[in-house]
């Protein structure tokens, strides 16, 4: 089950884990947990288990049936463990968007497309950094009666 972070921002280990899902500057973590403080659409949920934080999610509703995911991670010792899979579940059982939407780099592309996302890429929006788009539609009902 994934728990509020918001009120946690200023912890260490939110920070850190924070910190593994944006480019490895302490500017660019100063300016994401700013806006995590200063913006009350972007929400942040984490997993806990026994205890231990073991992954974050940052997103925030940006249309009726929308959901964009700002940043995710997991601790490095417990990735591949599906762990942001199953906090991209548990995102998608909480709010039932018919589209879920991340942006990314080519590092988490692979991620993205195994949990179901369709990639598109956005080129190069900063010097050599190419960006994708990553797309997660609601299946249509084919139940036929």
């Amino acid at each position: 089950m994934l728990i509020n972070l918001k009120s946690r921002i200023q912890e260490p280990e939110v920070q850190e884990l924070l910190s593994y899902s944006v480019f490895p500057d302490p500017d660019h973590l100063n300016r994401a947990l700013q806006q995590y403080v200063e913006r009350d659409e972007l929400q942040m949920a984490g997993y806990e288990d026994e205890g231990q934080l073991i992954g974050l999610i940052g997103y925030e509703k940006t249309g009726t049936s929308e959901v964009t995911i700002h940043h995710i991670s997991v601790l490095p010792e417990n990735r591949f463990k599906n762990y942001g899979r199953g906090m991209i579940s548990q995102l998608l059982a909480t709010y039932n968007p018919d589209r879920l939407i991340a942006e990314t780099e080519l590092e988490a592309v692979e991620f993205y497309r195994n949990t179901g996302f369709v990639v598109y890429s956005l080129g190069e929006l900063y010097p050599g950094v190419e960006r994708f788009r990553c797309v997660l539609e609601k299946e249509e009902d084919t139940d036929e009666e």
